[in-house]
């Protein structure tokens, strides 16, 4: 019997990688839903490949309704979500609502509404598997590991295209500048937040709610090959860390692996064709690392703030910085400005702690609409 799978957001970076890895792995998988925010022909194209799999577009008119329906009925077991940004939120709950492991790409889930999330999957009995590449590394590293011997998690940036940029050059940084990454394929809005190293702001965000450790034990060093996808390191003084190339499909297929349902298939049935995603090389292979330069990158000190303060900082932090990107993105604020917003915003209170995510998307509209009076 194959595992059921529903791909959201299958027209995206994340979700074209994890249907190019499911199609590695036919004899343990079949996907049964495809969603997409409205590119039509590219989610019936997705199609064509998934004869069982029925598509909603959330996008149109009652489309978001539709999606929330679909999951809860589609019957997947495991549900990878690579929608972009706050929209994830619901579909990610809707997911654990209906008992299905999740692959979560989406880092907003976390980051706005943690506690929420977990305490979702406890009580329904699923998994949430993280499929960043970060996350899915220390996932990987912590199993057998006691917490209580772990000294700290060391997440790697790459530093993306302006690792090495003045504040004044980034003062003038164009849309094409910040979306040209060095290493990574991703969509607009990742790549400027690996610019702005926002993205890794979030994933220390994500990374404390994800594996309950405090902030100040959770560690960013700048590793532009993006070869070492992050690492653990023990208070005995060993270090453990996961080293691939950088390719979304890995930690895909892993996190579709390590679900319940791939396990128990890919016992009965194997995988099928193989899904590796190439070797490293070791020969003449360098690996370089820096300390994150927190004044030339302030989302990263604003991501710790939010993360210590709790309560919905981190909602806030994300809804800011999403507006942020949208109108740099559309030449109506340059890119330092991004972080001097998300920074205004999270001045004001956000100390309230969320009982459900009806008051977590309330407070994602308002930082927006603050984060849009601020840009105007």
């Amino acid at each position: 019997m194959r595992a059921k799978v529903a791909v959201l957001g299958a027209t995206g970076s994340i979700g074209k990688s994890a249907l190019d890895a499911l199609s590695r792995m036919r004899a343990a998988f079949d996907v049964v839903l495809l969603s997409a925010h409205s590119d039509r022909a590219g989610l019936d194209l997705a199609a064509r490949d998934w004869p069982n799999a029925a598509s909603e577009l959330s996008g149109d008119s009652g489309g978001r309704a539709r999606l929330l329906r679909a999951i809860a009925d589609c019957g997947a077991q495991v549900i990878v979500n690579g929608i972009s940004g706050a929209a994830g939120l619901e579909p990610s709950m809707a997911a654990l609502q209906a008992g299905a492991d999740l692959a979560l790409a989406n880092k907003e889930t976390i980051v706005m509404a943690g506690a929420l999330v977990m305490r979702a999957a406890e009580e329904n009995g699923a998994l949430v598997i993280p499929v960043d590449s970060e996350h899915s590394a220390i996932y990987a590293l912590l199993e057998g590991q006691q917490y209580s011997e772990v000294q700290e998690i060391i997440l790697t940036a790459s530093g993306g295209p302006f690792r090495n940029r003045s504040l004044a050059e980034m003062e003038r940084a164009s849309p094409a500048e910040a979306l040209a990454h060095p290493t990574w394929n991703m969509g607009a809005k990742i790549s400027v937040d690996s610019a702005s190293m926002a993205n890794k702001g979030l994933e220390v965000i994500e990374a404390a709610r994800l594996f309950g450790f405090p902030p100040e034990k959770i560690k960013v060093v700048v590793h532009p090959q993006s070869v070492v996808h992050s690492m653990i390191a023990m208070k005995d003084g060993a270090v453990y860390a996961q080293l691939s190339r950088p390719d979304m499909r890995l930690p895909i297929s892993q996190a579709l692996r390590w679900s319940r349902a791939g396990r128990a298939a890919i016992e009965v049935v194997g995988e099928g064709e193989s899904a590796a995603f190439g070797r490293l090389d070791f020969s003449g292979l360098a690996l370089e690392f820096f300390p994150p330069d927190f004044a030339r990158f302030p989302f990263l000190a604003l991501a710790y703030e939010a993360v210590k303060k709790g309560g919905l900082y981190p909602c806030a932090y994300n809804a800011a910085n999403e507006a942020a990107v949208a109108a740099f993105l559309a030449g109506r604020i340059g890119f330092l400005d991004m972080a001097r917003i998300t920074g205004y915003i999270l001045e004001a209170d956000w100390g309230t702690e969320p009982a459900n995510v009806a008051q977590v998307m309330e407070a994602d509209a308002r930082a927006r609409d603050m984060a849009e009076r601020e840009i105007k």
